[in-house]
């Protein structure tokens, strides 16, 4: 098998997600598409059901939408502004007042409930980019983040332009070095003299 080719059986939404480099500025999202991508959210598995996460959302024109814009560094600021919805994931780390953490699997929960929003943004005809092009400090400021909550990413959601290539190609590592074998683990030990 050709590992730069889609494995067949492999779901649609699946292989047909990419990271658009562009939004479509006059694309509106409805609010009942932004609060579907969080009900998406909402139903992702997590650790204990513990569920450590939360979401800013922001649509286009929205006051929220601005405040998180003004956060944006400026490679992010090229594009991101034009998403119609913009979203900051918070985790869930610390039981406030305390050192403790609240869940020890909480970025990873996150994670799971931030491709459950990708996955339904698919569905929906919408395009996801994730990235961390920001300033996590002032945007926790902006919005009164308390200190045992930690705004982690950023995910930008809208209609992405037209591609000429419906499956353009994109680089992925091959199933082979994905699967971790006792041989692989030998060559990868650092060895100290």
């Amino acid at each position: 098998m050709d590992d730069d080719l889609i494995m067949p059986g492999l779901h649609p939404l699946l292989a047909t997600r990419w990271s658009p480099a562009t939004f479509d500025p006059a694309h509106e999202v409805e609010a009942a598409q932004a609060e579907l991508l969080v009900e998406a959210a909402r139903w992702a598995p997590s650790a204990g059901n513990s569920q450590p996460w939360a979401f800013i959302v922001g649509r286009r024109g929205d006051d929220t939408h601005r405040r998180l814009v003004r956060h944006l560094a400026a490679s992010s600021g090229r594009w991101a502004p034009s998403a119609g919805i913009l979203v900051a994931n918070l985790a869930h780390r610390y039981v406030e007042g305390t050192d403790w953490e609240y869940s020890e699997f909480a970025q990873y929960d996150l994670g799971q409930a931030v491709a459950h929003m990708t996955i339904q943004a698919q569905a929906l005809g919408l395009s996801a980019r994730q990235f961390r092009a920001f300033d996590r400090d002032a945007l926790a400021a902006e919005f009164d983040v308390p200190g045992h909550w930690e705004v982690t990413t950023m995910s930008a959601f809208g209609r992405g332009p037209a591609r000429e290539n419906p499956e353009p190609a994109r680089e992925r590592r091959p199933i082979g070095e994905l699967l971790w074998t006792d041989s692989q683990a030998a060559q990868k030990t650092v060895h100290s003299p």
